[in-house]
């Protein structure tokens, strides 16, 4: 990539939440693309995972070649954010994960699925966020939380108020970030602004 250059990001474009993401990087001004195939993973700066469902996110990873791949990438510095079933996705370990179901991981945290409840159960808080200087409207959708997190691990977000208070939702090891909420729902950029951040000088450094 030519130094200086917008950074291109993708996003994982084989379930859930796409195009909000797309439209919120291109904002920013990064260069938005999705990634469906082996040969977009090489092209890339940074990658989004959208929420969805994480079991069958795994799966198409698999279905599609992309596991492997992925899982070099990240291991090399590669950013990546995750949104939700994105956070899944990162997590070393799953709390409650089916028999068969796999991460590609590099956060040293542990998640649990569907940790706030069932569909009906989503809602909307307002979170002091790390770096912040004002709340972050959080949208949580059969959201999971991280239930332990390891010692380089920074954490960004807790819910603030209810029975889950306390609760992490939101981590940063490095070049990885992931949040239990969706920030492509509404207009506050600022989590996705930091990611491209994060590319920018991600990809600078090398």
């Amino acid at each position: 990539m030519t130094s200086g250059a917008a950074p291109r990001i993708g996003v994982l474009a084989v379930q859930g939440d796409v195009r909000e993401h797309l439209a919120a990087l291109t904002e920013l001004g990064a260069t938005a693309v999705t990634v469906r195939r082996p040969e977009e993973v090489e092209r890339i700066d940074g990658l989004v995972i959208p929420g969805g469902e994480s079991t069958v996110i795994d799966k198409l990873l698999r279905a599609f070649g992309l596991q492997t791949l992925l899982r070099e990438r990240i291991s090399a510095g590669m950013p990546v954010y995750g949104s939700c079933a994105g956070m899944i996705l990162l997590a070393d370990r799953i709390a409650d994960a089916r028999p068969d179901q796999q991460t590609l991981g590099g956060l040293d945290i542990t998640v649990r699925r569907n940790a706030f409840g069932r569909q009906v159960d989503s809602f909307e808080q307002q979170l002091d966020f790390a770096g912040f200087d004002s709340p972050v409207h959080a949208v949580f959708i059969r959201a999971p939380w991280v239930e332990q997190t390891g010692p380089t691990v920074e954490v960004l977000a807790r819910v603030g108020e209810g029975p889950a208070a306390g609760r992490i939702v939101a981590v940063r090891q490095g070049n990885l970030m992931a949040t239990s909420f969706h920030p492509e729902v509404g207009s506050d950029r600022r989590i996705h602004a930091e990611f491209v951040t994060i590319t920018s000088n991600a990809k600078e450094s090398v």
